[in-house]
């Protein structure tokens, strides 16, 4: 496995930081984080293919990307840990639609980096969990119109 130099792995999180900033993408994971909360495969399924499919895929695609990078080595995935969350959201949210979305899509591997990326944390069902309260309060925060 490929290690990387610390001056490499802050070069490669502060270049993943700054696609984050492009407006497309910022959009797209404002929706995804904010606005999309579903509450079963079907809803996934329904948006991947959807008229949100470009959001939904932007999203999920840039942090399997970075998942890979940071499982392959390019990037210290303790600096990665340390220095960002959303893709842990990523998981919290789709976690339980995973088996079906990959039996669907006939894509047996999709978003499996990123999931076992989230897996390989020490913490990870803690981070998880705390996740889960914070997207249960935004699809609240949602629902009743507050954001």
């Amino acid at each position: 496995m490929m290690t990387s130099s610390t001056y490499e792995s802050a070069d490669l999180v502060l270049r993943l930081y700054d696609l984050r900033r492009e407006p497309t993408l910022r959009a797209a994971r404002d929706w995804f984080f904010f606005r999309f909360h579903p509450r079963s495969a079907d809803e996934v399924f329904a948006t991947w293919i959807g008229p949100a499919s470009e959001q939904y895929r932007m999203v999920t695609s840039y942090w399997d990307m970075a998942a890979a990078l940071v499982r392959r080595g390019a990037i210290d995935a303790d600096m990665f840990h340390a220095t960002n969350s959303e893709y842990v959201t990523v998981i919290a949210k789709l976690e339980p639609f995973l088996p079906e979305l990959r039996r669907r899509s006939g894509l047996p591997e999709y978003l499996r980096e990123v999931e076992q990326l989230v897996r390989e944390m020490p913490d990870s069902e803690r981070r998880l969990e705390v996740m889960r309260r914070y997207l249960a309060r935004k699809a609240d925060e949602f629902k009743s119109g507050l954001t």
